[in-house]
């Protein structure tokens, strides 16, 4: 079927929903592979930064510092700087909206202390992150959801995102695959906005929700799209061992310590000033550091987390679901017992780059694609650079979603629709067709178990020549696999063996243009550490990778944008 809207949303996280919200008084369509309440989005703990300064004195200049230090100085300081001077606003703006936060005894919005933020220019932790207890993200998608059904905005849940369609160079709509019925349709539209996250799930250990397959980047990819900066792979230090389940960094903010097998908090080492709210990819690298030296918890693969100093009141007040998982997920009581924890897959530094209205670019010269925008983790506007601070990432998707909300209501006031031909969809029925009656020998589950496998021996925290290359050779080879994959649900009603197999096509892809990028960058710059490499080299390497699909993968270089802040020793 033919549906046309002004703008076609993929996906329907904070990002594509702030969108959303701003262009409501247009025709808009919500395209989403879950229920948008199920969006990933919902499961951010933390809280969103802003200096709004309730608790104590706070500066955006210091919020701003704060983020491009933690970015290891590759973050694009211009992008950072209109994200924090506009953070007050936004979180206002929520409040207005009726999300739930937190409150001050005199009533205003609570904070709290978060990795890597910090006053006077890193001399001392600061509050700057507002929170609702550990569900920030929980009612932050609850609150924007209800303001998109409130304006009009069409949503199409479930329903699985084939293709971007592109004519006269110009993204005029998107295939879609709806999941209950089995049948395809083509969405005409003058403008599509990529909002569709990360890709946690190419890792066996990850707190990614599973819907995060990373489609939305290899949709752009395919379409001829560069990546940026791929090879910068966040992984949170404190994941539940051995699941991955997150514990939020408000944990430590609320006063929650590391500590190794011998009873020593142990970051009083690796980052003396702010010890156990150190950015992330120091954190991380610290926990392995001493898992690797053999000081584990009873010589296993993990530290723990205490909360047991903070009460149990302050825990079930602020801390319920991370106390909750504890329970539910190993069976103990984060009240009277330290919580094991080891580094987990997170999020994406990386992703579709774009201007600060969300345009995508298509090129190192910043060439914009015509109807095409992008926001949130799938997009790369490159404010976190090499190593996000905690709490900016809601901050991003709602500062940049609605920026490229008000850039997409402004071209489609301007623009015509476009009469799109039938081709997409012939090309989307064929492939369709051509996996459900494929009879191969290869099952998705195996290759998919093997991917995951190798992107946590070869592309973690840790990573060599020689690694990223092995990964490189067994990707090829899961490539060659995947084309003799044989699915066993042939039918066409919600069959998630179909689904899963796209996504897979789509994993391998990504895990090839990490693996590529990581393997060109010859240094170790906030997440992308080089043991062969194992120091920052600003002379060749302060500067943006680009990976290009072609006929064979191509890596170029663009500039990072330095305004304030020159690079100097990451010293906390």
């Amino acid at each position: 079927m033919n549906f046309r809207h002004d703008l076609i949303i993929v996906g329907a996280g904070l990002a594509g929903l702030r969108a959303a919200v701003e262009c409501a008084d247009e025709d808009v369509g919500v395209v989403s592979k879950v229920l948008p309440t199920r969006s990933h989005s919902g499961a951010a703990q933390g809280g969103i930064t802003a200096s709004i300064g309730n608790e104590e004195e706070d500066r955006w200049e210091w919020h701003m510092f704060d983020t491009v230090k933690g970015s290891d100085y590759l973050a694009d300081q211009d992008a950072v700087e209109v994200m924090v001077r506009d953070a007050p606003r936004a979180v206002y703006e929520l409040e207005h909206m009726g999300v739930p936060f937190n409150r001050t005894r005199d009533g205003k919005i609570a904070q709290r202390t978060f990795g890597g933020h910090t006053r006077d220019y890193g001399e001392k932790p600061v509050k700057r992150a507002c929170y609702a207890a550990d569900r920030t993200g929980r009612v932050v998608l609850d609150t924007l959801y209800d303001q998109c059904l409130r304006r009009g905005v069409k949503f199409y849940p479930e329903h699985y995102v084939l293709s971007l369609v592109f004519e006269d160079g110009r993204c005029g709509g998107v295939v879609s695959f709806d999941l209950s019925s089995g049948e395809l349709d083509l969405l005409e539209a003058k403008a599509v906005l990529l909002a569709t996250g990360g890709c946690g799930k190419i890792y066996e250990t990850t707190s990614n929700g599973y819907a995060s397959t990373g489609d939305g980047l290899d949709l752009a990819y395919q379409s001829c799209i560069p990546l940026e900066d791929m090879e910068f792979v966040q992984f949170h230090p404190t994941g539940l061992y051995p699941l991955g389940i997150l514990v939020s960094e408000a944990a430590r903010g609320e006063g929650g310590v590391l500590v190794n097998g011998l009873g020593e908090r142990f970051m009083e080492r690796y980052a003396p000033t702010v010890k156990d709210l150190a950015p992330r990819d120091i954190i991380s690298r610290a926990i392995l550091t001493e898992i690797k030296e053999g000081r584990g918890v009873d010589g296993k693969d993990f530290v723990h987390l205490d909360l047991t100093r903070l009460g149990e009141a302050k825990i079930t007040e602020r801390l319920w679901e991370i106390t909750s998982f504890a329970r539910i997920y190993l069976g103990i009581d984060p009240v009277h017992t330290p919580i094991p924890v080891l580094p987990t897959c997170h999020y994406i530094m990386g992703g579709i780059p774009t201007d600060m209205d969300g345009r995508v670019l298509i090129d190192e010269k910043g060439m914009a694609a015509k109807g095409l925008y992008a926001a949130g983790e799938c997009a790369c506007v490159s404010v976190h650079g090499a190593n996000r601070l905690g709490c900016n990432s809601l901050l991003d998707v709602l500062v940049f979603g609605r920026r490229s909300g008000i850039a997409i209501k402004e071209e489609i006031s301007k623009s015509e629709h476009q009469a799109l031909s039938s081709e997409p969809l012939r090309l989307a029925k064929q492939k369709i067709a051509g996996l459900l009656a494929h009879e191969g020998s290869e099952k998705i589950d195996g290759i998919r178990r093997s991917m995951r496998s190798l992107m946590m021996e070869y592309c973690s925290i840790f990573r060599n020549e020689n690694g990223l290359k092995k990964g490189l050779e067994e990707i090829g080879s899961l490539k060659e696999r995947y084309n003799d994959i044989n699915l066993q649900d042939k039918g066409r009603s919600f069959n998630y063996e179909l689904m899963e197999a796209i996504e897979l096509e789509h994993q391998l892809s990504i895990c090839e243009a990490i693996l590529l990028s990581a393997l060109h960058r010859k240094e170790s710059r906030g997440a992308h550490i080089r043991e062969d490499y194992p120091e920052r080299d600003d002379r060749q390497y302060l500067k943006h990778t680009l990976i290009f699909r072609n006929q064979k993968p191509e890596i170029r270089y663009k500039p990072v944008k330095i305004t304030r802040f020159q690079p100097e020793e990451r010293i906390y």
